[in-house]
């Protein structure tokens, strides 16, 4: 392999040259926060707490998701491709190894940008992996818009996990207009009323 299988240019005997797979990488980073806003958009809009916004027009009971934006696109769906892929790129490079468990989207993400050097090396199905993480992308960017959207960092989750006062310390942040939030680590949600508080048990930074 001599040429990109992306571009058709000189890749150095690499299946993606240096752009795409570079490109493949930020898309891998990207795939987590985009379909985190789709799951948002699943959801309808309210205008308070509990309160569903009638739509113009509308009999009979409201379905409680988009059904839509849930026959087009979803993050479960999203999960389960990136992890086929990364199931495969194990299984090639280490064939002795048994299959790895459903670890979510961020996870298997996260796995495949950090063997992503060893993948456009050696990796035969690296054109098609590339080509499936971009449409999953382009999936997500026709429900959410485009630029995709970024959170936003509010600070570290305080919450104890333990009988010995360990505070979990997971990074907490938010997406444009996302209200309920969880962390991903411990489970704990904070809601509108609890980001003062999370602001006020914030660890104080030495100089």
């Amino acid at each position: 392999m001599n040429v990109c299988e992306i571009c058709g240019e000189e890749s150095g005997g690499r299946y993606l040259c240096e752009r795409h797979a570079g490109r493949l990488a930020e898309q891998l980073g990207e795939l987590p926060v985009l379909y985190a806003e789709v799951a948002e958009c699943l959801v309808p809009r309210q205008s308070g707490w509990g309160e569903i916004v009638a739509t113009r027009g509308a009999a009979g009971p409201r379905s409680p998701i988009d059904e839509d934006v849930l026959d087009t696109v979803n993050s479960a769906r999203a999960a389960e491709v990136v992890h086929l892929w990364r199931v495969d790129v194990q299984q090639v490079r280490w064939p002795q190894h048994g299959a790895p468990a459903p670890a979510g989207l961020g996870a298997d993400c996260r796995w495949l940008r950090m063997e992503l050097d060893w993948v456009v090396q050696h990796y035969p199905g690296t054109g098609d992996l590339a080509r499936e993480v971009w449409a999953l992308g382009q999936q997500a960017r026709s429900i959410v818009g485009d630029p995709a959207p970024r959170p936003q960092r509010l600070g570290l989750c305080v919450a104890v996990t333990d009988d010995q006062g360990t505070v979990c310390g997971a990074v907490i942040s938010r997406l444009p207009d996302q209200t309920l939030l969880t962390c991903r680590w411990c489970r704990t949600a904070y809601g509108p009323e609890a980001y003062l508080t999370l602001h006020a048990f914030q660890p104080q930074r030495t100089t």
